[in-house]
């Protein structure tokens, strides 16, 4: 255990509607736990479905929350099943249950220690921390991760972001409690063992200033395709954990010069919208899936290991496509007076965040991946 991995939460009440903001320390968090939290945040505070926004920091040095579900490929063939539970990373079981009741007991708390707050919203700028993993390349295509040094490289393949956006709230004699910060980097760092990654170091610098009590939650923007990783630089990589200083800690640098400049005040009205939008997963080609099941049937060690993981990946899709195409996506709307929130699931391209920053007509607009 590097640091631990946590659940962050805060609850925000304007006198009519009431928003639960939630952060947890995992790559991913998928829908039968959030609906599961939901249902019971709403039994125990009130706190209607579509107010709760509960998101992953996408920390792939985090717990076991995923991929594979519990019992999700019991219906397929033996095969599908020994690929799935003993050859894909599977979420445990018990782990799930912890985090379900730690998201639940974490905004029952937060509901309860509500106090009237002055609050506040702000940007920060972190250049030279995010970049495009998708480079383009001299023979037309584009590669994710080409290595660094690669003489086939032109540029990267898309824009990144490096705004750092962040809500605060200060109570009546001026401490703050808590703070939202959203970036649009994944999180890749990867100390050594189990970690919350760079957001640790987000955190230890905020509460460096604030003090040790100052709850801290991260969002990651759409970052799809934006990691740490330039791979145009000439240097070679820092070691997991001063990488995750570098990246966290000019991160909770940027955001506490925000919080230090930004002006305070009632921040109303709140609202929150949801649409459930029933989407149709892409199908392989026949000839894919076929190819796909001949390379998953072969010793591991006699395939490449990137052909080896695509074709378990279309293997593990067609299965699911027998249970049906069709999956449940969740779009989500925050708002907190001139900020909102803006929530998906999946990891979208950083593109899609700079567009919707473009048309949104609110003054802070905080796009949050890898969400309900």
């Amino acid at each position: 255990i590097h640091d631990p991995c946590k659940v962050r939460a805060a609850v925000l009440d304007d006198g009519k509607t009431r928003v639960a903001l939630v952060s947890v320390d995992g790559c991913v968090i998928f829908r039968h736990v959030v609906q599961d939290a939901r249902e019971a945040i709403q039994r125990q505070c009130g706190i209607p479905h579509h107010a709760v926004l509960i998101g992953a920091t996408h920390s792939h040095s985090s717990g076991p929350l995923g991929d594979v579900q519990p019992g999700q490929y019991d219906h397929a063939s033996p095969l599908v099943k020994r690929l799935a539970y003993e050859r894909s990373a599977c979420a445990d079981p018990r782990y799930l249950k912890r985090v379900h009741q730690q998201i639940v007991d974490a905004v029952c708390e937060a509901d309860k220690l509500r106090t009237p707050s002055q609050a506040g919203v702000g940007k920060g700028l972190a250049r030279g921390l995010a970049f495009s993993r998708r480079m383009r390349m001299k023979n037309g295509q584009v590669w994710t991760h080409p290595g660094k040094g690669n003489p086939d490289i032109l540029d990267y393949a898309g824009p990144g972001d490096p705004e750092v956006g962040v809500l605060g709230a200060w109570d009546a004699s001026g401490k703050l409690r808590g703070c939202v910060v959203n970036f649009a980097c994944h999180a890749t760092t990867c100390p050594p063992g189990i970690s919350a990654n760079y957001i640790y170091y987000l955190e230890k610098v905020i509460r460096g200033y604030y003090g040790p009590d100052v709850i801290v939650l991260f969002f990651p923007g759409d970052a799809g395709d934006m990691t740490q990783v330039d791979n145009l630089s000439p240097y070679a990589n820092p070691d997991g954990d001063r990488w995750a200083q570098i990246v966290g800690g000019s991160l909770g640098a940027e955001a506490l010069k925000a919080l230090l400049n930004m002006p305070t005040g009632p921040l109303v009205p709140l609202d929150a919208r949801n649409e459930v939008l029933s989407i149709n997963r892409r199908v392989p080609s026949s000839q894919r899936v076929q190819r796909a099941y001949e390379i998953v049937q072969q010793d591991p060690k006699q395939v490449n290991p990137t052909e080896l993981t695509f074709a378990t990946q279309i293997v593990l899709l067609d299965a699911l496509l027998q249970k049906g195409v069709a999956t449940e996506v969740e779009v989500q709307a925050i708002q907190v007076g001139p900020a909102v929130f803006l929530a998906s699931p999946g990891e979208l391209f950083c593109q899609y965040q700079l567009d919707q920053k473009a048309r949104s007509p609110f003054p802070v607009t905080f796009c949050v991946s890898v969400a309900n």
